[in-house]
């Protein structure tokens, strides 16, 4: 057996370590009964410890050294081999007592955190999340960083990035948007009255389910179910889950969910199942996976176009709460741009806002200038900042994201970096597609898939953020894309 092989056998075992540790968090925040949490962390706890040691073995750390010393002709094993030089450099860093006590950190948080929110307590949550915060320290010191502890961290999740390039990023937020927002507030505000009324929770399910179809997501290879945050997972490309969650007080919280986690699940069912635990068969970032997600919600689910095609089968399903609003006017009442408490409920303008305030926060924790039990105080005053908000309790203020309890800290800045990789690539889609007919929906959003199957979907890892990025576009990220189509979508509601 030549190393190559090897080397991909290898992999795929640690895969299905990994991917069984995935189907253990699934049920976590599924189906699991409340009082199996300790020994879940346990289990969990386990799984990724035994992970760890197939990725820190001496065996396959030779295999791809002796690999990079001669590395294969073809440019996609080629690629693998120096993804996986860097991982392991990354991953070998850690000992399996550091990985273990990580792991069931991270489970008890996310017990204690949702525990917490359920019954708006942030200081059932507290001590659990320092520990988490602690680790998360130790393990950017461990890593090491040039700049900023928070380098270590965000790298993980966008490769290469930096605070500096973040920075940057949320600079062009306060200067592009802000002007926008201004001249936004300036305008009669859109009528929304009719989203806030009773719509039946399996009516709701049953048109997600409609338009996850419509996208393209196959239910044969997944499946959706309710959780407390919405999020999608996937143990092969053949088994690829999402979650959502219904109120059947509003219409503005089940279906964006379904699109939004429609987009990562379509991704993932995209990415080639014969490269399984090899990088190749795995997603670039998580700002390309956001790109993917953003793109089918925002650029597609909230255009005028898409519901001029799907409005009138959204009132054969709720004639009474819609009757008298046409799809320009659902179209407004979806888009309205407001200031809010809940990030993921957030119009695409202000949302920018909502994590331009996590990244300061998490930011202070890396500089050890906020602790735990600061974050509540941290989290209210940059509300009021940033959006004129005032937060009325821990459950809609800084209990509201699951991430802190995952231990993802670096992680909420891909969500504005996938927006505007979202918005560059959207642009380039339809100057080979065309752009969404509602007389022919179906066709375009067949087509719409191919094109990310094609430009996106199909290479993993083998190129970088950056590289995908100029191959679609002939440019590296710009955010000129994002504010042309916000400009032009925005102006068309509020009559800029």
């Amino acid at each position: 057996m030549d190393n190559y092989t090897k080397y991909t056998e290898l992999l795929s075992e640690i895969s299905d370590i990994s991917h069984a540790t995935a189907l253990l968090h699934w049920d976590l925040e599924t189906y699991m009964p409340k009082n199996g949490h300790a020994r879940r962390a346990q289990q969990i706890g386990t799984l990724s410890k035994l992970a760890h040691q197939k990725i820190t073995n001496p065996e396959l750390k030779k295999l791809v050294d002796d690999l990079m010393a001669d590395l294969p002709a073809d440019a996609k094993q080629a690629s693998n081999i120096k993804h996986s030089a860097r991982d392991l450099k990354r991953k070998t860093l850690f000992d399996d007592k550091f990985v273990e006590e990580m792991s069931r950190a991270t489970s008890e948080a996310f017990f204690h955190w949702q525990k917490a929110k359920q019954e708006n307590d942030f200081g059932v949550y507290a001590p659990f999340l320092q520990k988490v915060i602690d680790l998360k320290r130790k393990e950017a010191k461990i890593v090491g960083f040039k700049d900023h502890p928070y380098d270590a961290l965000c790298d993980e999740y966008e490769p290469d990035c930096t605070v500096k390039d973040i920075d940057g990023i949320f600079e062009g937020v306060k200067r592009d948007l802000k002007p926008l927002l201004d001249a936004i507030q300036s305008k009669p505000q859109v009528d929304d009255s009719f989203m806030g009324q009773y719509f039946n929770h399996d009516k709701q399910w049953n048109f997600g389910i409609e338009v996850l179809k419509d996208m393209g997501y196959d239910f044969d290879g997944g499946r959706q179910d309710i959780s407390s945050h919405p999020f999608t997972i996937n143990f092969a490309a053949t088994d690829v889950r999402v979650t959502t969650r219904v109120s059947e007080e509003t219409f503005n919280e089940m279906l964006w969910s379904c699109i939004h986690e429609g987009g990562h699940a379509l991704y993932e069912q995209g990415l080639p199942d014969s490269e399984y635990g090899l990088p190749s068969g795995e997603a670039v970032s998580l700002g390309i996976h956001e790109s993917q997600s953003r793109l089918w919600e925002n650029n597609v689910g909230r255009s005028l176009e898409f519901w001029e095609w799907k409005f009138a089968r959204l009132k054969e399903i709720f004639p009474a709460q819609f009757e008298g609003v046409s799809a320009m006017d659902f179209f407004k009442a979806m888009n309205k741009v407001q200031p809010s408490l809940i990030r993921v409920n957030a119009d695409e303008l202000t949302y920018h806002f909502h994590i331009l305030i996590r990244y300061e926060l998490e930011k202070a924790i890396m500089e050890e200038k906020l602790n735990a039990n600061d974050l509540p105080a941290a989290w209210n005053a940059k509300y009021k900042e940033y959006l004129d908000v005032d937060v009325p309790n821990y459950s809609q203020g800084v209990l509201q994201d699951i991430h802190w309890s995952h231990g993802s800290i670096g992680y909420f800045p891909t969500y504005s970096i996938g927006s505007f990789y979202a918005a560059q690539f959207h642009a380039a889609a339809e100057k080979e597609i065309g752009t969404l007919d509602p007389n022919n929906a179906e066709t375009y959003l067949k087509n719409l898939l191919s094109w990310l199957r094609e430009n996106i979907h199909q290479y993993g890892k083998q190129y970088s953020s950056k590289e995908l990025c100029e191959r679609i576009s002939g440019e590296t990220l710009n955010s000129k894309f994002f504010m042309d189509y916000a400009q032009k979508k925005y102006g068309l509601i509020y009559g800029i």
